[in-house]
């Protein structure tokens, strides 16, 4: 069958109804689909990237309640309150390994777990800006923890840590801390605000 012919009769196939067409001759209607442009071909890519840590909505704003102390357990500067525990979750966090440095240039190295950067900040004491002031009373400021029990350093930058991707948790502890400043009893406040950076 000439080109002429088959095109000719493609053409009264695709009237008749589209069922009909294909059983009579699959060929032809194939044929003149493809030259009426009636097909294409769509190329899709794309790509995976790794999850970064989130944190976990329960963590991202806690009220944390230091409890009552008396004034007699604050009488030398440094006396502190028992420590708070305080526990940030993250999320999503992958497996990998880690060779970040902070600004200080410490290294976090680990062949399989992941590394985060996390700063503290506050309004520091007048009279010991290692420690957030708080409203409300006087004498006292909040001091930072970290699971080591050493000092977290608020306003001093990010620090690095290697984090178990499994359970995704970070513990810290925080204390009420006796100041130079005269003590004043009474009810107190802070707002301690904190940074992630997944690396």
């Amino acid at each position: 069958m000439s080109n002429k012919i088959r095109q000719v009769s493609a053409h009264k196939l695709a009237q008749w109804s589209p069922l009909l067409a294909a059983l009579l001759a699959p060929a032809a209607l194939a044929e003149y689909d493809q030259n009426s442009g009636r097909h294409g071909v769509l190329h899709v890519a794309g790509s995976m990237t790794e999850s970064a840590c989130r944190l976990h909505m329960g963590s991202a704003n806690q009220a944390i309640d230091l409890g009552n102390v008396g004034t007699a357990e604050l009488q030398r500067v440094g006396d502190r309150t028992p420590p708070m525990h305080v526990q940030l979750r993250l999320q999503d966090c992958a497996r990998g390994a880690s060779t970040a440095r902070d600004a200080q240039g410490n290294l976090a190295w680990s062949a399989s777990l992941p590394s985060v950067s996390l700063s503290f900040s506050g309004v520091q004491d007048h009279f010991n800006p290692e420690l957030v002031r708080v409203e409300g009373v006087g004498g006292v400021g909040l001091r930072l923890l970290d699971r080591h029990r050493r000092d977290v350093g608020v306003g001093q930058g990010a620090k690095l840590l290697l984090l178990d991707a499994d359970s995704g948790l970070l513990d810290y502890y925080i204390s009420a801390e006796r100041t130079a400043a005269p003590l004043q009893a009474g009810r107190y406040s802070s707002l301690v605000m904190f940074g992630l950076s997944y690396d």
